[in-house]
């Protein structure tokens, strides 16, 4: 695995191959000469976060304890079937 880092403005120049090289490893795009975002393939950020996540993982995230969620209370009630 190799690891490049370009500035900003050759990331904006050259933006297909940095897309190639994440291919080969991370990209690392600095702005002012510092690390400010990461490139990679979807396959790694797959890889690097376990996949896809279950609800379960989602309510005990960090924070999830604040989000609001608006429960409205359905307008019919159930009635009996006609057969």
């Amino acid at each position: 695995m190799s690891i490049l880092t370009v500035t900003s403005r050759e990331f904006n120049q050259h933006a297909s191959e940095a897309k190639r090289a994440a291919a080969n490893g991370p990209v690392f795009i600095t702005t002012r000469g510092k690390p400010a975002h990461v490139l990679l393939t979807y396959e790694e950020y797959q890889r690097l976060t376990g996949g896809s996540r279950s609800v379960a993982d989602l309510l005990a995230a960090p924070g999830a304890e604040d989000v609001e969620l608006p429960i409205t209370k359905a307008g019919e009630s159930a009635r009996s079937a006609e057969l």
